[in-house]
């Protein structure tokens, strides 16, 4: 008999990659699922693979997140219905070329997707989980937010964005009940490689993690409290030392005068 459901997990992303894993996971965990991306035969595939091995109930939403009319039809999803206990934004498009090498409507799709799309779905399920007193979110940016020169500026740019939305995600709504989480992957065996046209054997295997690692960590990382998770960094006490003096300098912006260092020459 199945158990009882924890609840609704909407995943966006889901037809492959991270997404995908995610769906498997939550679902073995004991969640139904809300199951969204572009391509609807490898959303139903996984909704079938994931349905065959854990008996939970999956839907299947095509959507391209990129356009503001499907865009609109997820956040409507998420604002009425009260079941939904966790959003995974996992969609992201990302890029290696640079700047100057890439078209300004690629990256504005890009800031689309990886920017707009994130923002409004959390808009749109915060208010809601927030209510009811209890609620996840979980959104994926990558260690380009901290690193933002190892790939394209602007995917770094829109990472670090996500990083940052996440934290002031947390600090607004963490009181109120929920749990938000930001995941920086590394390099991950997935199809996002193979997407930017820069084979994954061009890279040195040993900074190459697995896919299923890599969710794996991320949810061990969120059942322990974090807020920002980032499964390849071995050292864990020197992110716990950057956010701390990261925060130490936030309270040395606010002084009326200037630094001495910009006083005006002597004439």
């Amino acid at each position: 008999m199945t158990q009882a459901s924890k609840g609704t997990v909407v995943i966006t992303g889901a037809s492959t990659g991270m997404g995908a894993v995610y769906a498997d996971r939550l679902a073995r965990q004991g969640y139904d699922l809300v199951l969204v991306a572009r391509d609807e035969d490898r959303l139903g595939r996984v909704a079938s693979l994931v349905r065959a091995a854990t008996d939970r109930r999956v839907e299947v939403l095509a959507a391209d997140l990129v356009d503001p009319h499907a865009l609109r039809r997820v956040e409507a999803l998420l604002r009425v219905r009260a079941d939904v206990a966790v959003l995974v934004n996992s969609a992201g498009i990302g890029s290696v070329a640079p700047l100057h090498g890439d078209d300004a409507d690629a990256m504005d799709r890009m800031i689309a997707l990886n920017v707009t799309a994130l923002t409004r779905l959390c808009y749109a399920v915060a208010p809601g989980m927030a209510a009811r007193g209890a609620g996840t979110i979980v959104n994926v940016s990558s260690i380009v937010a901290i690193a933002t020169e190892m790939m394209n500026g602007v995917y770094g740019a829109s990472k670090s964005y996500v990083l940052a939305f996440t934290q002031a995600l947390q600090h607004e709504f963490g009181p109120k009940g929920l749990r938000v989480q930001a995941v920086l992957p590394g390099v991950t065996a997935t199809g996002f490689w193979d997407t930017l046209g820069h084979a994954l054997e061009r890279l040195p295997a040993s900074v190459i993690m697995s896919v299923d690692d890599l969710v794996d960590a991320a949810l061990a990382g969120l059942a322990q409290g974090e807020q920002v998770t980032i499964p390849g960094l071995h050292e864990g006490e020197k992110w716990t030392a950057f956010d701390a003096a990261r925060r130490e300098l936030a309270g040395l912006f606010g002084n009326a005068a200037p630094a001495p260092r910009y006083a005006a020459p002597a004439v």
